[in-house]
This record gives structure tokens, sequence and C-alpha cells, in this order.
């Protein structure tokens, strides 16, 4: 920091010693001002007088009254208009005591609205200028007495450029903290999206591995002693489950890696692609599983085609969690106009849980109320999506899951992140 800034820091710092000194230097000029007085003659010369005893009181105290300018703007300027007043009507010569009253008056316009600048200008400019016309001693017309008209303008009308200049100056301020405060909420929303993406992710990924591995740990457990080459092929599906849920961890771990980290997995996302190899995971794990599909010949958007496959997945997981022994499920996608179906059905009695309620707990009179994070989980994902989702228990039997997702969403990206439809881009 230079000298002149620091110096500049520090008066601001310090208002009152600022205003001290300039009312000092305005004294300084008046004092000046009343000494010297053009002569009569040819040409322009000029001559030094002693300023009658007034005259300095009058000065002087106009300098006073200029250290509190800031604290009081309209009192000092009423102060100093009636010491220039007074001066006008007494002074000869006159000493230029008027030189305070325009100094305040720039005061009041920098510091209030332009319709009190304009009045307290107009008046200020009639009192002094009306002063110095019929009561000085010199001619109405003379050069000194429009000095103070002009003054006094110059004066009200640098003060409210002042002032507008401040204005547009915070203006930009409040515009760029309010800029800086959407950045703010905007990457805190970001964050929170993401980190309910990745728990959903997470949720998906535990619950049907952890159901699979659970399902063929207990196969294992009971058949081991009387049929050992069974127990060898269902740790075999423990293990190849288990391999792929910790696949699947590392990859949706990765996304939490900092970017001076060690390289995140690139494998690609799920998707419906692998729908096969997922209803062959559950049919090892001892759940029939019919696909049908009508929708090869659709291109469907990542964030579809993730999601797509995530409620499949944890449809069922339900179905093999709660469904019952000897249930049966089947899965259908089927493209419709600018959408795609998704549904899962089974025929299990639910004997595994509750009276009255299947996945996750939801009561069959009120499927779309209850349920855990799973049925949650499929919920944000098709809300996210713009989509719908429908949950509940089929007539006769079993639990039926139907989603609708929009195929014509566009893939966008924005910093890495995906945008679903109906978000803000």
């Amino acid at each position: 920091m230079t000298t002149l800034e620091r110096a500049r820091c520090e008066l601001k710092a310090h208002p009152l010693a600022l205003d001290a000194a300039l009312a000092a230097a305005v004294l300084v000029c008046m004092v000046a001002g009343s000494l010297a007085t053009p002569k009569d003659g040819q040409g322009v010369t000029w001559g030094t007088h002693v300023p009658a005893p007034l005259s300095l009181l009058l000065m002087l105290l106009a300098a006073v009254a200029l250290v509190f300018r800031r604290r009081a703007p309209r009192t000092v300027l009423a102060v100093t208009g009636t010491l220039s007043v007074v001066e006008c009507v007494t002074g000869d010569p006159r000493a230029p005591v008027t030189m305070s009253a325009v100094i305040a008056l720039y005061t009041v316009a920098a510091t209030t609205d332009r319709t009190t600048t304009f009045r307290v200008g107009l008046l200020t400019m009639t009192v002094l200028t009306a002063a110095a016309m019929l009561a000085g001693p010199l001619p109405w017309y003379a050069q000194e007495n429009l000095g103070v008209l002009a003054w006094t303008g110059i004066g009200a009308t640098a003060g409210d450029a002042v002032r507008s200049r401040r204005a547009v100056v915070q203006a930009i301020r409040d515009r760029a903290d309010r800029a800086e405060r959407t950045r703010e909420e905007e990457a805190r929303r970001r964050v929170a999206e993401e980190r309910l993406r990745i728990a959903r992710d997470l949720h998906d990924v535990v619950a049907h591995h952890i159901a699979l591995v659970n399902v063929q740990a207990g196969v294992a457990a009971h058949v081991m002693d009387k049929r050992p080459d069974q127990a060898k092929e269902a740790l075999a599906h423990v293990r190849e489950a288990s391999r792929s849920a910790l696949n699947e961890l590392r990859a949706t771990v990765g996304l939490l890696r900092q970017s001076g980290d060690p390289e995140a997995p690139t494998e690609p996302a799920p998707g419906l692609s692998l729908l096969e190899e997922l209803a062959g995971t559950f049919r090892s794990a001892g759940l029939p599983v019919e696909v049908a599909r009508t929708d090869q010949d659709t291109r469907l958007p990542a964030a579809v085609d993730l999601a797509a496959y995530r409620i499949v997945q944890e449809a069922l997981t339900n179905v093999r969690k709660h469904a019952g022994a000897g249930a049966r499920a089947e899965v259908s996608v089927v493209p419709v106009g600018r959408n795609i179906e998704i549904t899962v059905v089974d025929d299990g009695s639910g004997e595994t849980g509750a009276p009255g309620t299947h996945p996750e707990g939801a009561p069959d009179s009120a499927p779309e109320k209850g349920g855990g994070h799973g049925l949650l989980g499929m919920r944000e994902r098709v809300g996210a999506l713009g989509g719908t989702l429908t949950t509940g228990p089929r007539y006769g039997g079993g639990f039926r899951v139907h989603a609708i997702l929009p195929v014509s969403t566009t893939d966008t990206r924005i910093d890495g992140r995906m945008t679903a439809p109906g978000e803000p881009v």
C-alpha cells in the first residue's frame, strides 16, 4: 500500500479529523480571498486590504461549523447560510463567507435524495443571491452577485452527482453480494442432491447384493452336511455377489474422491443392457424371474437408463426379501410414446413380512404412504426425472411396481453433473 492510499484510509477511518482539515483549508481560502480586492482603472489589477473584525469572526464561525457537516448537514447549511447573509449585508468589501455555504450545500446534496437537494438548493440559491443583489454594496448585476448564484448551483449539482455515483456503486456491490449468495446456495443444493443420489446408489447396491448373499449363505448352511456340492455352488454365488457388491461400491465411492486423489474407476454405470445379468443373479438365488422387453431399439439417456435399472433391482430385491417362498417375478420394459414403462410384479403371499404388508412394510391400504428407503429411493429417482411411480398390492395376491420414465429427456451436463428434466440449468 502506497503512502497516499494509507493516508486516505486513515482519513476515512477518522471522518471528524478530515472535516476539521477541510474546515481549516476553507478558512485559509476565505481569508486569502478577503485580503485581495480588485482596483478600479484600466484592465484587471488587484490590491490588498485588511478585512473587518466582523468579517474575520464570521469566517471563523463558518469554518468551525463545517467541522460538523457530516453529523448535522442541514443545521450546518442553515448556520453557514445565515453567516453568509450577514456578511452580504455588513461587509464592504465583502469577504467570501459564501464559500462555506457552498461546501455545506454540497454535503446536504451528497447525503440526501434528489428531491430534497432540489428544494434545499433552490432555497439556498434564492436567499443568498437575493441578499447579495439587494442588500450588498455592489450593483445587483455585479459579477460577484452572479458568482454567488453560480457557485451555489455548482455545489448542489456536484453533491447530487456524488450521491448518484455512490448509489450506483452500492447497487453493483449489492448485486455482486446477491450473486455470490446465489452461487453458494446453488453449490449447497447441488452437494445435497449429489449426497442423496449417492445414498440411493449405496442403498440399492447394498440391499440387492447383501440380500443375495444372505439367501445363498442360508442355503449353504442348510445343505452343508448332506449335499456339499450344492453348498459349494451356493458359496460360489455368495462369492460372486460379494465381488459385484465390492465393484459397485468402489465405483460409487470413487465419486467422492477429490481431484488430487487417485483416479476413480471408469466402469460405465449399469443400465438396462445388464437386465438379463441382473435377473440371472436372482434366478441363482432361487427366485424365478421372467423378463419381457420391447425396447431393444430405444436409446435411453444415461440418467433414465440408470434409474430404470435401479428400479428393477430394488423391486426384485424386495420380492426376494418379502414375497415369501415359491414366489415368481415378472419384469417388463415397454416403450410407450415418449416414455418407457417398467413394471415388476410378483405373485408372492408376503409370508416373510408382517401380516398385511409387503415390500419394506408398506401397508396394503396405503402403499404410497408407507415403505422404507427402497421405495423412497425409487420415488425420488422417478420424481427427479419427471416421471411417475405407482406401487401397491395386486388383486389376488402379490405386489406391483410400475414406473413411467420420460425418454425424451435431454442428457445435459453442467460442471460434470447430470441434470434431470425440470431441473434448472
